[in-house]
């Protein structure tokens, strides 16, 4: 869902924002009645009909705290965050993995474990308490169901001249999505050499870089592109929109398809100019009622595992996800090494 990178903009009240965060910085600012939120792109909808936008109305209405949404890039998000943490404006910082590890190990967050959390999966949350997934997602890519009506099986396949400048994927170490197109080549290619032999191939078809990955699947619905990388839970919302797009996932040839978990991960910021109210808005995404919207409304998968969604979306989700290999990355690791493994990209693509 794991963009999740348009470029930074504050996408709701963006004058009230820039008033909000000079106020940050006064001593009355944690006696203001807003939450400051930086987000990786998918849960907002482009027509206001988002999970993002759905939640936020409702938590406003509940408690009378005005959200203020700032959205970006998974690595830009974490960057702005990192600049200005001598002077923090953020709240909650949302983003797909590695880079809500990233932030915990360079102590952007602070510990809290939101109610409903004990609901959440080990795997789905740190076990410090600083972030805990509030929508699972699983990353995946998307094509034009009108011009390529049966997507390639393989990754192989997109090495054909009739991809030439008709694919594209976001960029590594900006865009949450991007890196996830590294962390499934390695997998499915059985190593970091491998798939950056197979990366460097690729990129005589690719566009270019591109720091937003919700920007790529209006492309594909209009046919600009025929293939890009995305995440099932983003595709999914945008395709109620973009009759042409469709989500699949390659296999490496002669394998089965493969994906892997790329949750939406919210933490409170350390030193977070409205603390108290950061954590009500976590309690509140992570609340029996706003998981049960996540399928419904947002097009993805409830954090808490006892919510058990049964609306339409749910059902058409996980007969999407039938046949396909989940497999759980070492994030660890790649957090520790994810600029080595950018660099590595750089090198082998000339980006």
């Amino acid at each position: 869902m794991l963009t999740h990178a348009k470029p930074i903009a504050a996408v709701i009240g963006a004058l009230a924002l820039t008033a909000t965060l000079t106020a940050c910085g006064s001593s009355a600012a944690s006696d203001e009645k807003v939450v400051t939120v930086y987000s990786a792109d998918g849960l907002k909808g482009e027509s206001g009909d988002g999970w993002y936008d759905k939640v936020f109305a409702d938590f406003e209405k509940q408690t009378g705290i005005t959200v203020k949404y700032v959205e970006g890039g998974s690595g830009e998000m974490v960057q702005r965050a990192l600049r200005e943490k001598s002077n923090t404006q953020a709240d909650v910082l949302v983003t797909l993995p590695p880079f809500i590890q990233q932030a915990g190990s360079k102590g952007l967050l602070q510990e809290y474990r939101p109610k409903g959390s004990d609901r959440v999966n080990g795997g789905d949350k740190s076990g410090d308490g600083t972030w805990t997934s509030v929508v699972n997602n699983y990353f995946g890519f998307v094509h034009n169901k009108k011009e390529l009506p049966t997507p390639p099986k393989t990754w192989e396949e997109l090495l054909d001249a009739k991809y030439r400048d008709r694919l594209q994927y976001s960029t590594p170490g900006v865009a949450g999505d991007g890196t996830a197109v590294l962390i499934k080549a390695m997998h499915d290619f059985g190593g970091q050499q491998p798939a950056m032999e197979y990366l460097k191939k690729l990129q005589a078809n690719n566009v270019g870089p591109s720091s937003s990955t919700s920007k790529l699947a209006p492309k594909v619905d209009k046919g600009e592109l025929l293939v890009a990388n995305g995440d099932v839970q983003m595709n999914f919302a945008q395709a109620r929109s973009m009759p042409n797009l469709g989500i699949w996932f390659p296999a490496r040839d002669g394998g089965a398809p493969t994906t892997f978990a790329l949750p939406y991960a919210a933490g409170l910021v350390d030193g977070a100019p409205h603390t108290e109210n950061g954590k009500k808005l976590l309690d509140f995404l992570l609340s029996e009622g706003a998981q049960r919207e996540v399928s419904s409304i947002g097009g993805g998968f409830p954090a808490r595992t006892d919510v058990k969604a049964t609306d339409a979306n749910a059902i058409e989700l996980a007969a999407l996800m039938e046949g396909v290999e989940v497999f759980e990355p070492n994030w660890a690791d790649i957090d520790e090494n994810l600029t080595a493994l950018v660099d590595a990209w750089k090198s082998a693509t000339g980006s």
